[in-house]
């Protein structure tokens, strides 16, 4: 470990104050201690070496050299001494990314193999497993931008939703990158922290270009550009790889526009990178991202110093190891307060005369919320919404839809959807989610789950229309009288949300389409 002097200081200087009660300890002690100062004025002071008889002391380090000693170490330690800057391991994990897909037609040109966005797709592949535990999330445009996902650790949902992004989701024609940034915006002021905004396209709208930079402005939010295509362009294809054609017959070309994307760019404050397929344009956007985090986030610039205090300890566990002599007394106070402490804890499972005397219950329901106790976290809240949300993470439905039932939030409403959702009922759950953005206009979860909902309900309804009506013609038992069991067969209920996503009938695909195709009517043409 190198240590540079120049570079040494203290994270909290005031505890240096406490240097200058061990310091003056020993010669307080030692003052008190002078039998000739007490004597000096009963007896001449030319007499008083003769008359005094000081015995020998052994000892030369008395309790007062070791408290004294303690109070030093200990106030050095508590200074926080440093000279190292902190930067952690984790820091690029932890910078948010947003990532924008361009589904424009021209995205299936195939001057890259297979197609400009196939080849997007296996890129963000890539970028999602070599980020994994970062928070990403993923957004889809064209003439209207839409939040495919909000920011997220979990890279296989990530990889469920990136693939499932095709040119055929959003039918309002265009390049809004406007709109993409407002949802980026959107989502950072979530997560309270510098982020940064992966475009990936083919080209811009030149005319929608000058609006951008005021739209940035003020904001944390770092803007890269990669470019999808080759400037030869290439055939448009279709998802079974024939060429598509235009008004006049002709295979329908993807362009590749160089000086918009330029334009583009330069309009963000962006750089401008290019799809390589080789690992090198990962390195290209982990490096900006990271260097934005570090930059721009003010966390890091707190933490950007290690606090070496710690090492302290061990000269501190040696010194109380040497006050350990016979003739010396413990003050035995201090771990009589620390073992009442530890009896007043709350017990995860159950409440206890202690715990309800110094605790109440919500506090108790909290404690064990935290520990994942969720079951005894249910039966301790007595706060509704915390009864409900415990209830809930227990997969004790009933008693969640109990109790949000008789709250008027919307949060509250958010969850009755999700449970009635569960149920497969989706009147309920779509009423009340529509409840929830009723309430909350603003509430990016309620309004995915509508759309899930919608698309859910237009399955089964489809799948009720298409299913046959055909009568048998006999039923015969082959099972003899008086033989056998019956056994009702039952089905569990999905106690998780991810093996409740497992048994959903309706593709991520077709869960997208309904929801850009809801949200598009909802919003008029020249918004943004």
């Amino acid at each position: 470990m190198e240590i540079i002097l120049s570079n040494v200081h203290f994270l909290r200087p005031a505890w240096l104050l406490m240097l200058l009660p061990g310091l003056a300890l020993p010669w307080l002690w030692r003052r008190s201690q002078a039998q000739q100062r007490r004597l000096r004025g009963i007896i001449a002071p030319h007499l008083l070496p003769f008359l005094l008889v000081t015995p020998e002391d052994r000892h030369r380090w008395r309790p007062v050299h070791l408290c004294a000693a303690v109070l030093v170490v200990g106030a050095l330690a508590a200074a926080g001494p440093t000279w190292e800057q902190d930067r952690p391991a984790f820091v690029q994990n932890r910078a948010p990314l947003i990532i924008a897909v361009d589904l424009s037609p021209s995205m299936d040109a195939s001057d890259v193999s297979p197609t400009r966005l196939e080849a997007a797709k296996h890129t963000l592949q890539q970028l999602v497993n070599r980020r994994s535990g970062a928070r990403t999330a993923l957004i889809a445009y064209a003439g209207s931008a839409h939040l495919v996902l909000p920011a997220t650790d979990d890279p296989a949902l990530l990889d469920t939703f990136v693939q499932a992004l095709s040119t055929d989701l959003i039918q309002r024609p265009g390049k809004n990158v406007g709109a993409v940034i407002e949802q980026a915006k959107r989502l950072l002021a979530v997560e309270n922290t510098p982020g940064t905004l992966l475009l990936m396209t083919d080209g811009a709208d030149a005319g929608a270009l000058d609006s951008l930079k005021q739209s940035l402005e003020g904001s944390a939010l770092q803007v890269l550009v990669m470019a999808v295509g080759s400037a030869s362009g290439g055939i448009i294809r279709d998802a079974n790889g024939q060429p598509r054609t235009d008004s006049n017959g002709r295979p329908a070309l993807g362009t590749f526009d160089a000086a918009a994307l330029k334009a583009l760019a330069h309009a963000t404050d962006a750089p401008l990178g290019s799809l390589t397929l080789s690992g090198d344009d990962l390195d290209w956007i982990e490096g900006h991202v990271r260097q934005h985090f570090q930059a721009a986030s003010a966390e890091q610039q707190a933490l950007q110093w290690k606090d070496a205090g710690y090492w302290l300890c061990g000269p501190l566990l040696l010194i109380a190891f040497f006050s350990i002599r016979r003739g010396w007394s413990v003050n035995w106070s201090a771990v009589l307060v620390l073992g009442l402490g530890f009896a007043l804890t709350p017990a995860p499972a159950q409440a206890n005369g202690w715990a309800d005397a110094f605790f109440t219950r919500d506090q108790q329901g909290r404690w064990a919320f935290e520990h994942q106790h969720f079951p005894a976290a249910a039966a301790l809240f007595v706060d509704p919404y915390w009864k409900g949300i415990a209830a809930y993470n227990a997969a004790d439905f009933d008693l969640a839809l109990a109790t949000f039932a008789q709250l008027d939030t919307p949060q509250a409403y958010f969850y009755l959807g999700n449970i009635y959702v569960r149920r497969f009922t989706f009147d309920q759950a779509i009423a009340a989610y529509q409840r929830a953005l009723q309430l909350q206009p603003q509430f990016p979860e309620a309004s995915a789950n509508l759309a899930l909902a919608l698309a859910l309900q237009q399955d089964t309804d489809s799948a009720e229309r298409n299913t046959p009506e055909v009568k048998p013609d006999a039923i015969q038992f082959d099972k003899q009288p008086g033989k056998g069991q019956s056994k009702p067969l039952l089905t569990p209920q999905a106690s998780s949300d991810e093996r409740w996503l497992q048994n959903l009938t309706t593709s991520p695909a077709n869960f997208l389409r309904q929801k850009f195709r809801l949200q598009d009517q909802a919003t008029p043409k020249d918004t943004p």
